[in-house]
């Protein structure tokens, strides 16, 4: 029974996000769905980030075991075959057996789009935060750049989450402005507690905005209190871009 390494893009507008839920449509359900008609079976598909309702990915990172013996390629095109178009498998490659696509993973990318100008397309407001009024981009990357490191991340995870602990290591954050004009924070970490990343979205934009320092990160990390840190960001715009293994 070959087991697979999916790499798979969608948009998370409509649906409710990675994970198979009682209600709604959600990512995991519509690729088991799909695997089910090629392979005659339930098949369970495990996903490297359990996005929420309305994130994006680039690069989510799916793993499942099959029974039929599929070719890379063609599982690709059959499986997009049957999936709505803003979902898409873009690659598919053999891993070892026992190969989990999220116990296996050593770091984890996501992105956070803002845009602060007046006016954003109407084609962009489903992918990026509009904050109109301007962001103080290197206060916030100064900002960014305090989270790095091995800290205790309670004072951004939302209540609901199911962990161990909430320390977790941040190898790089960083903000800066693209060449379209959004202010874009890249984060990658070894893990990330439920809503972590919005929840540190939120707290940069108070920073740019000029409502808490740039210096204020550090102090709101020890004190491990929600109520501290910036509101959650809106959902639409994170993006999963990557997931690193150290092998397969």
């Amino acid at each position: 029974m070959p087991t697979f390494k999916l790499t798979l893009a969608y948009d998370g507008t409509n649906y409710v996000g990675w994970q198979r839920q009682a209600a709604g449509t959600s990512i995991q359900g519509l690729i088991e769905d799909a695997l089910r008609e090629l392979d005659g079976r339930d098949v369970m598909v495990n996903g490297a980030g359990r996005t929420d309702a309305g994130v994006h990915a680039l690069g989510q990172v799916a793993s499942c075991t099959l029974e039929r013996t599929l070719e890379a390629p063609v599982l690709v095109r059959a499986l997009n075959a049957r999936l709505p178009p803003d979902v898409r498998a873009l690659s598919a490659e053999l891993a070892a057996a026992g190969f989990h696509a999220r116990f296996a993973a050593t770091a984890k990318t996501y992105r956070y789009r803002f845009f602060d100008a007046p006016v954003i397309s109407p084609f962009e407001r489903l992918y990026a935060w509009h904050v109109a009024g301007g962001l103080d981009v290197e206060a916030m990357n100064d900002a960014a750049r305090t989270l790095e490191g091995r800290h205790d991340f309670a004072a951004f995870a939302s209540a609901g989450g199911v962990t161990k602990t909430t320390e977790r290591r941040v190898m790089s954050a960083t903000v800066a402005r693209d060449p379209q004009g959004f202010v874009v924070l890249e984060i990658t970490g070894n893990g990330f507690l439920r809503h972590m990343v919005r929840a540190i979205a939120g707290t940069l934009v108070e920073i740019g905005r000029g409502r808490q320092p740039r210096e204020t990160v550090p102090d709101v990390l020890a004190s491990r209190d929600r109520s501290r840190a910036g509101p959650t960001a809106p959902a639409r715009g994170l993006f999963l871009v990557a997931v690193e293994y150290a092998d397969l």
